[in-house]
């Protein structure tokens, strides 16, 4: 009677396990398919934490700065680009980005590891990007300006943060202390902040 019993009890515990595996599955399976997102922004945050220590000669950030929307001749922007070989500092007029200056310095690795590294204790990373319409920023501020942060790898975007100077109307995807970043962007360059007030941005 004892063997019966185990004999029917083993096969039922084992259908049980294999719904319970199966309902498991259906439920990873409905989040992946309905909820791509949710699992899409936590694997890019981590990457572009990752990315932004990265010291590969392939890695760089930038930011650039946009100042209000006037006249085509009157427009200004400048963008800062700092590599473990290099650090750049580029002036434009106009919204097609017409060269007027640059500044060019080399780097190097032990460097540019402790910029990244203030970068990232400044929280540089930590906002998440925003999409469709959210990420528009054109006309957006048109009395301010408009600072974009980016994290990159063979010149390719890995995460891409911005805020503006308009308050929260306009605030963007950055989360870290705009005054702290850009001033730790503007310092890598030496004379960068007289050169940048010059703009009148």
């Amino acid at each position: 009677m004892a063997g019966y019993r185990s004999s029917r009890i083993i096969p039922t515990a084992l259908v049980l396990i294999i719904v319970i595996l199966a309902i498991a599955a259906l439920v990873s399976l409905t989040r992946l398919v309905f909820f791509p997102d949710d699992q899409s922004t936590d694997s890019r945050a981590d990457t572009s934490h990752q990315e932004l220590i990265n010291t590969a000669v392939d890695h760089s950030v930038k930011m650039t700065i946009r100042g209000p929307i006037v006249a085509e001749e009157d427009f200004h922007s400048y963008q800062i680009v700092v590599s473990p070989l290099s650090r750049t500092l580029t002036t434009y007029v106009g919204y097609i980005n017409k060269k007027v200056d640059e500044v060019v310095l080399d780097n190097n690795v032990p460097a540019y590891e402790e910029f990244v590294y203030a970068l990232d204790r400044a929280s540089l990373a930590k906002g998440a990007e925003l999409s469709g319409d959210d990420n528009d920023t054109r006309g957006i501020c048109a009395i301010g300006r408009v600072y974009e942060f980016e994290v990159l790898k063979a010149d390719v975007s890995i995460k891409k943060l911005w805020t503006t100077t308009c308050g929260s109307s306009a605030k963007g995807s950055l989360v870290a202390n705009l005054d702290q970043l850009a001033s730790l962007f503007t310092k890598q360059i030496p004379g960068g902040a007289l050169t940048i007030s010059r703009l009148h941005l």
